[in-house]
């Protein structure tokens, strides 16, 4: 990558951990994960009446899920492996400039979909995929293309996904990268197959728990170890670190500077990339459209927010430990410094975690970098596979497909794409792509899509021929500006001059943002003025969904089939009442994604990088205290706030419907002991069972 120092050597480091460890946590950790999830799915089936063979409930999860699993599964959607081992990347390449940038990258897009989600949300809450509302607004032929879009957006997440996790289990453990990249995906295939999106949520939450539990170790452990001591000695090494190798770009030279032009120019790329990532990806959607209209908002901006204290605290500890360590004889590349490859495969964070924590250090990066790939996948997963579901088989091969048709092919879908993923990313692997390579260009091809998909969820005039043009012409943009800025800076167009920063940036903003005049531009000749009640006139839904879909604050009724089939008393006035209450709450969205924006990308860095500002001893041990304090602020959102909005209600009508059924057992057996007919009237049958708790816990929901 560019501003990274030469390095010499190209000893490689061995593995401190057995390929057996490799195995047991990739295969055998995913297994018991997956295990456990069905279990759960059944038991959920058992007690609540959540049947996963119904397929609004296995896409959306009966549009019920709450803020606190929300705003968990919002968080855990980004916790990429990428996040992990890609903050740490840019933290060891520019200073605590690249931290700070991966995280405003992220966090301003994650709160705006949450304008874009509670817009679907009120004009066309029976969608269960992006594509569905281009399909009924402009027709098939641009249904085609942005299915197309999705799928490619899609299919490079997972891959830079894969390519970063298998590179670090590998270095981890010595397992071949290969039968990591291909083992990943297992354990996600089966309990996404089985559990659908609600067992997306459900391991998201435990992936998440760990994920940030691990995370404040480090942020703690770090200060602990004999070799740091405190923040104010983490100070120290990182400026002693600047004066044997000074930072091309920096201001003067330092890792202590926001004055990074690297690392500013990172972040535009990362911004960019990143809200296509958002914008593109289906999963967003269908979490969404499962999310309780009054919990999308909450749940998306309390996430976003919460989020940036992930790649921010732990890119700025661990990679100031690498930094200030890499001299020392504890660390793993010890005489010399890393190598650029090992620097783009994403090895900062672990060698880090090794130099401070030894084997146990090694085991906590193999294990989170586990739970991040395979949470993330499991989105990417189900959001394939309700592309193939509901956009390709239901669209274009069987109109009238029953329930048991679209599970199977969901099933399918589940099967595929994460065969697909696994073998697209080993292409990679052997054409010399890594973590870094996908990293920068990413938003090359995921950003076209961008505005032509929110302006047809929030401007009435854009055409169809804009929306099917432009995006494709702003491919093309990036693509060209992509190759042409390669070979002009670097005289060649191969892997090692696309993958450089200045090449990705020029692409991934031409991408971007050159679609905006192309649709205006269309758009002028023969402007659209679409009445968004046209949407809801499209029934989507399969099943007409339970009454007990309520919000999850006030039990607001909600439409199950547009304004067709609302509570008979009273339905007008909840209707009414329905739709002020989803524009208050897209009032809300817009504000909050525009302090965001403006907090994280203009009052907070901007003054720090045009004033040249170096920090000094108090100031950094402020900004790594206030980090910690945010990360730890964010494991109480992700861990506890999900158990106290719904959580525990939820773990107790499971005992009750548990302790319900064996009290019913036991009177069966009883009575069969006695001779009686267990058909008898008197005796309830398991269907009663299901249906005595799934009444009292509709009683209980409409209290």
């Amino acid at each position: 990558m560019s501003d990274l120092h030469v390095r010499g050597g190209i000893t490689t480091v061995q593995p401190p951990l057995s390929q057996a460890v490799g195995y047991v946590v990739v295969l055998v950790v995913g297994v018991i994960v997956a295990v456990v999830m069905m279990l759960l799915t059944k038991i959920l089936k058992q007690t609540t009446g959540e049947d996963n063979k119904k397929t609004e409930m296995f896409m959306t999860a009966n549009r019920t899920v709450r803020t606190g699993l929300t705003a968990s599964a919002v968080i855990s959607s980004w916790l990429w492996s990428t996040a992990l081992l890609g903050s740490s990347f840019v933290g060891y390449s520019y200073g605590v400039a690249g931290p700070f940038w991966f995280a405003a990258g992220c966090s301003p897009m994650i709160v705006f979909f949450a304008l874009l989600g509670i817009s679907c949300k009120r004009k066309i809450p029976e969608a269960h995929t992006s594509l569905e509302v281009v399909r009924i607004r402009y027709g098939r032929l641009a249904h085609v293309v942005f299915m197309i879009l999705c799928l490619i957006n899609n299919i490079f997440a997972c891959a830079n996904m894969l390519l970063g996790a298998a590179a670090v289990i590998s270095a981890m453990s010595g397992m071949h990268i290969i039968a990591a990249t291909f083992l990943l995906p297992v354990g996600v295939t089966v309990y996404t197959f089985v559990g659908g999106i609600k067992a997306t949520f459900l391991t998201d939450y435990f992936h998440t728990a760990v994920i940030v539990i691990v995370a404040c170790y480090f942020s703690i452990k770090a200060f602990t170890s004999p070799q740091v001591g405190s923040v104010g000695n983490l100070f120290e090494l990182v400026k002693s670190a600047a004066e044997r190798h000074p930072v091309v770009g920096n201001q003067d030279g330092t890792y202590l500077t926001m004055t990074s032009k690297g690392a500013i120019l990172f972040g535009i790329l990362h911004c960019c990339g990143n809200f296509g990532l958002v914008i593109m990806d289906t999963s967003y959607f269908i979490k969404a459209f499962s999310a309780s209209p009054a919990a999308v908002v909450p749940g998306y901006t309390i996430g976003g927010v919460a989020y940036f204290a992930i790649p921010w605290a732990l890119g700025t500890i661990m990679s100031s430990v690498a930094l200030g360590l890499e001299n020392q004889p504890d660390f793993p590349t010890f005489p010399r410094r890393m190598t650029s490859s090992e620097v783009s495969n994403g090895l900062v964070l672990p060698y880090a975690a090794m130099t401070i924590a030894g084997k146990g250090g090694a085991a906590a990066v193999l294990l989170i970098t586990f739970m991040a790939v395979t949470s993330t996948l499991s989105a990417q997963v189900i959001a394939v596979s309700s592309i193939l579901s509901f956009d390709v088989y239901r669209e274009y091969f069987k109109k009238n497909a029953t329930d048991r048709d679209m599970i199977q092919s969901s099933h399918l879908g589940v099967i595929f794409f994460a065969a697909f993923s696994a073998a697209f990313s080993t292409m990679l692997h052997y054409v010399g792509v890594d973590l870094g390579w996908t990293l920068y260009m990413l938003g090359v091809v995921t950003c076209p899509g961008i505005f032509p998909m929110v302006f047809t969820i929030l401007w009435r005039r854009q055409s169809t021929a804009a929306a099917i043009l432009s995006p494709v012409l702003g491919l093309a943009t990036g693509i060209a500006v992509w190759l042409g800025t390669a070979s002009h800076f670097y005289g060649t167009v191969s892997v090692a001059t696309t993958g450089e920063v200045l090449p990705c940036v020029y692409g991934t903003v031409a991408s971007c943002f050159s679609p905006i005049p192309y649709s205006v531009l269309i758009t002028l000749f023969k402007p659209q003025n679409y009445d968004w009640a046209d949407f809801k006139k499209e029934k989507l839904a399969l099943e007409k969904l339970e009454d007990d879909l309520t919000t999850a604050h006030g039990h607001i009724p909600v439409s199950s089939r547009g304004n067709e089939t609302l509570l008979e008393e009273g339905g007008a006035q909840s209707a009414a009442i329905d739709a002020q209450e989803l524009k208050r709450w897209g009032r809300i969205a817009a504000f909050w994604a525009a302090a965001t924006f403006l907090g994280h990308w203009v009052l907070w860095p901007l003054p720090m990088y045009g004033s040249k500002y170096v920090f000094e001893k108090k100031f950094f041990i402020a900004w790594v205290v206030v980090g910690i304090i945010w990360l730890w602020g964010t494991m109480l959102v992700a861990i506890f706030y999900p158990l106290i909005d719904g959580g525990i209600q939820q773990m107790g009508e499971v005992y009750r419907g548990l302790r319900k059924r064996k009290e019913v057992a036991k009177e069966t057996r009883a009575a069969n002991d006695k001779g009686d007919d267990s058909t008898s009237p008197s005796t309830p049958s398991a269907g009663s069972i299901d249906d005595a708790t799934r009444e009292e816990h509709n009683d209980e929901s409409n209290q």
